[in-house]
């Protein structure tokens, strides 16, 4: 990777050459100006207004204008020798927990390379300290014609330099807030957490850029003189009449679009109660658990009746089988005696 800043951590008293480098790119599809009546290429010339030419990139350099209108230059030279240490420096003031910086102030991302093998051991002493002090580092720099500060961390086996808004740079969210009184209720926030929680975790490796992607078929189509593809209908969102409605359906399509079943989510789903027609809803629960205690009730009476009928049937078996006996018994004892005569 190429370097666009070459100059020194300052630890201390301890110098450690670095070269800067681009910790990211970008991916996204530039365009060009173009006539639209034969694609003409549309370029911006740069001209001399006192000479009236067009001129070199070799010939601009930087001029402050005065308020007066003056042109005061300012060479790269000049730059090079500003009365602050951080001119080819990149000074550390101190060593703050990760959790301080604000993400809002985070700017471009650099890695810092040792420059050379001399810098190898100091450039090592300063990574281990970070990784064992479970802290970053805040610095000073100058990149660009003006002061910046920074934010020094580890990345693996190197040091990256996270470029930090001053604080002034950072706007206070005045009237950003809803400026009006709304309640939260507890069973709102339930559902939400449940909606957080189905949602989960994502690795970011996952992620990409659908819009880039749908961006270059369409170049590839136009290219090959073909129809570009359509965009597909936007869902149909409609009107949200009831905030815990919308939240409970928003749960159970997470669930679905994970790949949970319908019947294994039930059990998991959280107590729902529309904003309105609160008082039905309570009743209809009152109702159930009056049929749910009758139900058992019935079921134990159709047992105990049914019990009795069985006993009751046995009872008049063993009757009748003990007449059957007694009848036989006196049948055979008249065939005797007519025998006998």
């Amino acid at each position: 990777m190429r370097s666009i800043w070459n100059g020194a951590i300052s630890f201390g008293l301890v110098s450690i050459p670095i070269k800067l480098v681009n910790a990211t790119e970008s991916h996204s599809i530039s365009f060009r100006q173009v006539h639209t009546e034969d694609n003409g290429r549309i370029r911006y010339r740069k001209f001399c207004e006192l000479e009236d030419r067009e001129v070199t990139q070799s010939e601009i350099g930087k001029g402050y204008e005065d308020a007066d209108g003056t042109i005061v230059p300012i060479t790269d030279d000049d730059l090079s020798h500003l009365p602050i240490p951080t001119a080819r420096t990149i000074e550390i003031v101190a060593f703050v927990p990760a959790d301080r910086i604000d993400p809002l102030q985070m700017d471009a991302a650099y890695y810092l390379a040792a420059s050379g093998a001399p810098a190898a051991k100091p450039y090592t002493l300063l990574r281990e300290a970070l990784k064992r002090s479970h802290k970053v580092a805040i610095a000073k720099y100058a990149l660009r014609g003006r002061e910046r500060l920074g934010m020094l961390r580890v990345v693996g086996d190197a040091i990256a330099m996270h470029g930090l808004l001053w604080p002034d740079e950072v706007r206070a969210p005045e009237g950003v807030a809803p400026d009006v009184d709304v309640s939260v209720r507890d069973k709102e926030l339930d559902l939400a957490d449940a909606l957080m929680d189905t949602l989960g975790e994502v690795d970011l490796k996952d992620l990409h850029d659908e819009y880039r992607e749908a961006l270059e078929e369409v170049i590839a189509a136009k290219a090959a003189g073909e129809t570009p593809p359509e965009s597909p209908e936007p869902a149909q969102g409609g009107k949200v009449l009831d905030l815990m409605a919308a939240l409970e359906k928003s749960v159970r399509a997470a669930k679905e679009s994970r790949g949970e079943s319908k019947g294994e989510s039930r059990g998991e789903e959280a107590e729902v109660t529309p904003l309105t027609g609160e008082k039905k809803s309570a009743s209809r629960a009152k109702r159930t658990t009056t049929a749910a205690k009758k139900t058992p009730a019935k079921k134990t009476a159709s047992k105990s009746a049914a019990g009795k009928k069985t006993a009751a049937k046995k009872t008049t078996a063993k009757e009748t089988a003990s007449k059957s006996a007694a009848a036989k018994k006196t049948t055979a004892k008249k065939t005797t005696r007519k025998r006998s005569a």
